[in-house]
C-alpha cells in the first residue's frame, strides 16, 4: 500500500467536500479558506500544519493525527477529537468556534485556547494541565474527572467546574468568576 506525503504545500480556497482530501501525511502544510465540512479525514496525519479560516465542522477524524497543529479563525463544530490518534497530540486554537466538540480523555497539556467559543464541549477525563483558556466562552462545557492543574481560567467565562470532581490544584481563576466554581454547592453569592 503506497502512502502519500505532502510537504510544504499551501491549499487556498478549496472546497474539499467535492473530491475529499487525499489520504496521507501532511507536513508543514497551510490550509486557508478551505471547506472540509463533514468529510472523511480518517487516518490522515497533520504535522506542523496551520488551518486558517477553514470549516472542519462534523468532519470524521478517526485515527487522524494532529501534531503541532494550529487552527486560527476556524469553525470546528461537533469534532470528535476523542477518536483521533493521541500519539504526540498537540493542537492550539485561536478565534475558533468549537461548540459541541469532544475532547473526552484527550491529553492536552499546555494547550492554548484563545478567544474561542467552547459551548457544550466535553472535557471529561481530559488532561488539561497548564492549558490556557484566554477569553473563552465555556458555557455548558462539561468537566468531570478532568485534570486542570495549573490551568489558566483568569479571562474565561460562563464555566461551571466542580472542584470536588476535578483536579484544580494551582489553577488560576479571576475573583469575578469564582461563582463558576461554587455553583455545585447551591449557595447564594452576592
Amino acid at each position: 500500500m503506497s502512502h502519500s506525503s505532502f510537504d510544504d504545500q499551501t491549499y487556498t480556497n478549496i472546497d474539499f467536500t467535492k473530491n475529499g482530501l487525499p489520504e496521507g501525511e501532511y507536513n508543514n502544510c497551510t490550509f486557508e479558506n478551505c471547506n472540509l465540512e463533514s468529510i472523511n479525514l480518517n487516518n490522515r496525519q497533520f504535522s506542523e500544519c496551520i488551518f486558517t479560516n477553514c470549516n472542519l465542522s462534523n468532519a470524521s477524524i478517526e485515527q487522524a493525527a494532529f501534531r503541532a497543529v494550529r487552527l486560527n479563525d476556524c469553525k470546528l463544530l461537533g469534532l470528535r477529537f476523542d477518536t483521533c490518534n493521541h500519539f504526540i497530540f498537540s493542537v492550539g486554537f485561536t478565534n475558533c468556534l468549537l461548540n459541541l466538540t469532544s475532547f473526552y480523555k484527550c491529553k492536552m497539556k499546555k494547550t492554548i485556547f484563545r478567544n474561542c467559543s467552547l459551548q457544550e464541549v466535553d472535557f471529561v477525563e481530559a488532561d488539561l494541565t497548564q492549558a490556557v483558556f484566554d477569553n473563552c466562552d465555556l458555557s455548558s462545557a462539561i468537566f468531570g474527572n478532568t485534570i486542570l492543574e495549573k490551568a489558566d481560567f483568569t479571562t474565561a467565562y460562563n464555566f461551571t467546574i466542580n472542584p470536588a470532581n476535578n483536579r484544580i490544584k494551582k489553577a488560576k481563576f479571576a475573583t469575578a468568576s469564582l461563582a463558576g466554581l461554587l455553583s455545585s454547592y447551591d449557595i447564594v453569592i452576592v
